[in-house]
C-alpha cells in the first residue's frame, strides 16, 4: 500500500530529529481514508525547539518526499512541547508544497484526543491539553461565521469541488458537534447532510466524488451545483450561528 510505504519513509526520515510523538488525524484517523483521494494529515512533537537549522533539515526533509507517491497529500504540522498548547499559535506546517505557518485548531486537538492515530511515541492525551466543550463550540461558531459565511457570497469559489466538499461537510460537522458535543466522520457527515435538507442531487455528488471515480463534470452541472450549494448553505449557517453564538 502506497500509504503506509510514504508514511514509513516519513518516519524514517524525521527520526534523526528525535521526534516525542507522531499522530495522524483526519480521514486516516477516523476510518474515511481512500487511497489517492484523501490528504495524510499529521502532527508531529519534535523534542527542540524549531531554531533555524531545525527548519532547514525540515525542509530538505520535505524536498525528498517531493516525488514519493502520494506525497503532494502528506501535510504535516510540527510542534514541541513547549508550544504545544494554545490553539491560537501558530505552527510550522508543510501542506500544499510549501512551508508555512498555521494553528492546531480545537477541532483537530479534540479529534486527535477522541481519534487520533499514533504513529510514534507518546498518545495525543500524554502531550496536547484537552479541549473544553466551550472552546470547541466557541471555534466552530467563529469558523461558520467568520470564514464559511463570507466565502459563500463569493460565487467563482463554489465552481470548485473542494469548496463544495468542503463547506457542506465542514457545515454538517459544525451542527453535530454543536448539537451534541461530539465529532463525526466523513461518511457520517454526508448522511447528516440529508437529515439537514441539503440538496440530494449535490450531497450524491459529493459522495461519488468522495468515494468512487465518476466523469469529471460538464460546466453546466459544476455551475448549477455551486448555486444549489450557496442558496442552501446561506442560510443554514446564519441559522447555525443565530442559535449557537
Amino acid at each position: 500500500m502506497q500509504t503506509d510505504a510514504l508514511l514509513d519513509r516519513f518516519l524514517a526520515l524525521l527520526a534523526p530529529l528525535a521526534p516525542a510523538a507522531v499522530w495522524a488525524h483526519g480521514s486516516l484517523a477516523g476510518g474515511d481514508y481512500r487511497e489517492g483521494r484523501s490528504d495524510l494529515d499529521l502532527v508531529a512533537v519534535l523534542d527542540g525547539p524549531l531554531r533555524p537549522r531545525a527548519v532547514w533539515r525540515l525542509a530538505l526533509l520535505h524536498a525528498g518526499l517531493r516525488t514519493a507517491p502520494l506525497a503532494g497529500r502528506l501535510h504535516r504540522t510540527y510542534l514541541t512541547p513547549a508550544t504545544a498548547a494554545g490553539a491560537e499559535r501558530r505552527h510550522l506546517t508543510w501542506a500544499h508544497e510549501e512551508l508555512l505557518t498555521r494553528p492546531v485548531t480545537p477541532v483537530t486537538r479534540r479529534e486527535l484526543h477522541a481519534f487520533g492515530r499514533g504513529l510514534h511515541g507518546a498518545p495525543p492525551a500524554a502531550l496536547l491539553p484537552p479541549v473544553p466543550d466551550e472552546e470547541l463550540a466557541r471555534f466552530v461558531v467563529r469558523d461558520q461565521r467568520d470564514f464559511w459565511r463570507p466565502a459563500v457570497d463569493r460565487p467563482h469559489l463554489w465552481r470548485q469541488d473542494v469548496w463544495v466538499d468542503l463547506g457542506l461537510l465542514t457545515f454538517a460537522r459544525a451542527t453535530v458537534t454543536l448539537r451534541e458535543g461530539r465529532l463525526i466522520t466523513e461518511r457520517e457527515a454526508l448522511g447528516e447532510l440529508l437529515r439537514l435538507q441539503a440538496p440530494g442531487e449535490v450531497v450524491e455528488d459529493v459522495r461519488r466524488r468522495r468515494c468512487e471515480r465518476p466523469a469529471p463534470a460538464g460546466e453546466e452541472w459544476t455551475a448549477r451545483r455551486g448555486e444549489l450549494t450557496r442558496a442552501y448553505l446561506g442560510p443554514a449557517i446564519d441559522t447555525l450561528v443565530a442559535s449557537y453564538a
